[in-house]
């Protein structure tokens, strides 16, 4: 029998939370679902401990890769072997609370239409959970106001449909998550459901602590926002679309003077200016 949902748990050295994290799927309410485990070549326990779970349960599959692949191509792989209606990520050092997966599974069945559920709480929302973004809103609450999809893998949920129409995740990195959900609200509406679904644990060894060291998400989220407003389908007006634009590179030049001024970060400063190809004529007149 086909399960309804897929968890998708990527794993690279993850041996002192991977067992935690299947304890939390094993204690859902819900459970029509499979846990694909997919292993990027671990040099610690990991494969040892999932293996031990893929034992006692037969929804529990294991997957081992011959070569590393990184973060978001393994991501793409664990989907390669999903079956279900819906992908829940679940990442390897997160875990999701007893009713989280129900919550999102009756959400997404609740709204056919959308193609991606987060759950996640901002002052905005002042309508009770859960409620449905139609592109032009998602797309305004995102840039406009305090922003709907700067969330992790593990606070969403997705109709697999709408990932494989288009084409999963590319690759950007350390952003490739914002990356997809942006991809997916240009044609799909988003349903926001209650937040505290789901435990995201914060440590020394992730990819954002990384990112946020190197100063690549200022650079990798200013480049896939300018990306997207280039895009031919995004639910703006052309005004809207200015507004946009001078909102992003305002926020951006505050940032860049900040690496200046106040980091002395020069180099990583001119660095990012000249990936992003934003002069220094368009600092002065964005500030």
């Amino acid at each position: 029998m086909t399960p309804k949902v897929s968890i998708l748990t990527t794993v690279y050295n993850r041996e002192k939370y991977l067992a935690a994290c299947i304890e939390s799927v094993l204690a859902s309410t819900y459970q029509d679902w499979e846990l694909i485990i997919v292993d990027d070549v671990s040099i610690d326990t990991s494969v040892a401990i999932a293996k031990n779970y893929e034992k006692k349960d037969a929804r529990i599959k294991v997957y081992v890769n011959q070569t590393n692949l990184g973060d978001y191509p393994n991501r793409n792989k664990a989907a390669s072997y999903a079956k279900g209606k819906y992908l829940k990520y679940l990442d390897a050092d997160d875990v999701i609370y007893p009713n989280g997966l129900e919550v999102m599974v009756h959400t997404m069945e609740q709204f056919p239409e959308a193609g991606l559920g987060i759950s996640q709480k901002v002052r905005e929302d002042i309508k009770p959970f859960p409620f449905l973004m139609q592109p032009k809103e998602t797309f305004i609450r995102e840039f406009l106001m305090r922003g709907v999809l700067g969330l992790g893998p593990t606070g969403t949920i997705i109709r697999r449909n709408a990932f494989q129409k288009v084409g999963g995740f590319t690759g950007m990195r350390y952003i490739g998550d914002t990356e997809l959900w942006y991809k997916i609200a240009l044609i799909y509406p988003v349903v926001k459901m209650e937040d505290k679904l789901v435990f995201w644990r914060q440590h020394e060894d992730q990819e954002i602590t990384k990112g946020n060291e190197n100063y690549f998400y200022l650079e990798q989220n200013y480049l896939n926002a300018q990306k997207t407003l280039k895009n031919p389908v995004i639910p703006l007006s052309y005004k809207e679309v200015l507004l946009v634009k001078q909102k992003i590179d305002k926020r951006f030049a505050r940032a860049i003077i900040r690496l200046l001024i106040i980091d002395f970060k020069i180099k990583v400063a001119f660095r990012i200016l000249k990936s992003c190809n934003f002069s220094i004529c368009n600092l002065y007149k964005a500030i």
